[in-house]
């Protein structure tokens, strides 16, 4: 459902019946780990957390990891401000 290394993946799966006997699969919520971040970044003019995930992980998809570590619930507002510092989490290997 999700691709491997989305933050979705480790979630655990459920399922329901409906009356009409159809199953419904879906992700249970998922929480927004302790996240620490250790490094800063400021966001520039023009800004996007992809553009910023790729500077610093060299993969734009990884930008969910600044959204954990910044409590981001949506990741645009993140970035609307420029000058404001956000906490990176360093790098995995």
């Amino acid at each position: 459902m999700f691709f491997r290394g989305s933050r979705y993946e480790p979630v655990s799966e459920a399922q329901v019946a409906t009356a009409d006997g159809r199953t419904i699969r879906y992700k249970r919520v998922r929480f927004i780990p302790d996240t620490p971040g250790s490094l800063a970044q400021r966001v520039n003019q023009g800004d996007r957390l992809d553009l910023i995930s790729y500077r610093i992980y060299k993969d734009p998809e990884q930008f969910w990891r600044i959204c954990d570590a910044n409590l981001g619930m949506l990741p645009e507002e993140l970035v609307e401000e420029p000058g404001r510092r956000l906490l990176i989490p360093v790098p995995t290997i």
